[in-house]
Formats: structure tokens, sequence, C-alpha cells
């Protein structure tokens, strides 16, 4: 079931070399503006920003839950395999 998406009207300033290539590719979909590409490249750019945040959040949670022991055993891990690089 799709939602009703409500719309609102709005004024962004964008450069003109934006403008010409939206109308451009709106025009190659077989669309009249750029409005359904605007929404979409927001609708993206917002789902993007909402799991960088999840990851961020994930990562901090991650954060001090190696003792200390496991984090010198990690370190010198990690020195061999830096050592073994060509």
């Amino acid at each position: 079931m799709h939602s009703i998406l409500q719309l609102m009207r709005t004024t962004i300033e964008i450069p003109n070399e934006y403008r010409a290539k939206l109308l451009e590719l709106a025009a190659r979909r077989g669309e009249k503006g750029f409005s359904g590409l605007v929404r979409e490249a927001l609708a993206r750019y917002l789902d993007d920003e909402e799991a960088r945040e999840r990851r961020v959040q994930s990562a901090i949670s991650a954060l001090g839950t190696l003792n200390d022991e496991e984090a010198d055993e990690l370190d010198a891990s990690v020195a061999r395999v830096r050592g073994s690089w060509r």
C-alpha cells in the first residue's frame, strides 16, 4: 500500500549548470520538470544520512569494548601484519 505524499512548494537556489543538467535528465526520462529528480535526490540523501548516523552510533557504542589486554593484543597483531607488508 502506498502512502499519499503531501507536497509543498519551496524555492531553492541552484547553479545554472545544475538546472540545465537536471532539465536534460528529466527530458530523457520523459518528465517536464525536474521536481521528481530533486525529490528522488533528497530521499536518497536523507536515507544515506540516516544510515551514516546508524553506523556512527554503532561505532560509538563499540568504543571501550576491549579491555587493556585485548587492546594490546590487537595492537601487536596489527603491527605484525603491517610488518609483513611489502
